[in-house]
């Protein structure tokens, strides 16, 4: 094993050691992450838990070789071994713990194997290089494969698959979160030399195709307000089909669903100036208990 290898053996699909729980290796990945996922997923039964983990996982693995500082061919080998583990999985022989806690989903749950691979592709497209104004298709392309592959991935895991309908809400969800992280990270992102903001707003709104000179320009907040109004529609797209599943089944996504509008809400009531956009963990537990309950008409 060489350094490189060395360094990147948290990243790389490598064989599991002996004595270690695929399960207990997720949940930490998981634990460690500190993110809003965990807040939704507690609600779900072992087994589904479990299997939400183990996306989670595979999803933060792959995206943090896309974004770390490795170089691009490096990113671009470690990639195409998860494509190789992910073929293994569908074989039922994946080597790693994170393909190993994906065996049982797998099969119990029906998830289908190209929405991996279409993730992979995803975080390919952050691999090749900094993502900067991209057109709205190439935007489309890339949320329908970072958030999307998630959503259809996730609502079999709940129990909630309908099929069509089921696909329509779920890349709704996925569009609306994506964009309202775009909107919330657009300082951040510029650091990292990335602007997701789409190509034609940039032009209609006056801002420049560059990072730092958007992140900063006057004209920000009309673009933003223009982008966030189409996240507002994803949402409210989102919600017209909840009454088609089963509510409790629906209980994860519909937490998320808060706490990212809840993002939007912060966002628009600060005028899409830019300030810090936050929800306390009692905040995001309330605004999720209520969209369960009583989601927003």
């Amino acid at each position: 094993m060489t350094a490189l290898d060395a360094g990147n053996a948290g990243l790389a699909p490598v064989p599991a050691p002996g004595g270690v729980d695929p399960a207990e290796h997720v949940a930490a990945i998981v634990a460690g992450a500190g993110s809003s996922f965990g807040l939704g997923m507690h609600v779900l039964p072992k087994a589904r838990r479990q299997a939400m983990y183990a996306i989670y996982a595979f999803c933060r693995t792959v995206d943090d070789i896309a974004d770390g500082d490795l170089p691009a061919a490096e990113k671009s080998r470690l990639l195409a071994e998860w494509r190789e583990e992910i073929a293994r999985l569908g074989a039922g022989r994946p080597v790693s713990l994170i393909g190993r806690a994906l065996v049982t989903p797998l099969r119990a749950f029906d998830l289908p194997l190209d929405e991996f691979a279409m993730m992979i592709e995803g975080m390919e497209m952050d691999a090749e290089g900094p993502v900067v104004a991209p057109s709205r298709a190439r935007l489309a392309a890339y949320t329908r494969r970072v958030a999307g592959s998630v959503g259809l991935l996730s609502m079999r895991v709940f129990g909630a698959w309908k099929g069509e309908v089921s696909e329509r809400f779920a890349l709704a969800l996925a569009d609306a979160c994506q964009l309202t992280n775009i909107l919330r990270d657009v300082e951040e992102d510029a650091e990292l030399g990335r602007l997701y903001l789409p190509k034609e707003l940039l032009e209609k709104h006056g801002l420049p195709a560059d990072p730092a000179g958007a992140a900063t320009h006057e004209n920000l907040p009309a673009l933003a307000r223009e982008l966030g109004a189409q996240a507002r529609g994803c949402f409210a797209g989102a919600r017209s089909l909840i009454k088609q599943h089963p509510r409790g089944r629906l209980a994860p996504a519909l937490v998320m669903m808060a706490v990212y509008e809840g993002y939007l809400d912060r966002m628009e009531s600060a005028d899409w100036q830019r300030v810090p956009v936050r929800l306390t963990k009692p905040a995001k537990l309330l605004r999720g208990l209520r969209y369960v309950f009583a989601p927003p008409r």
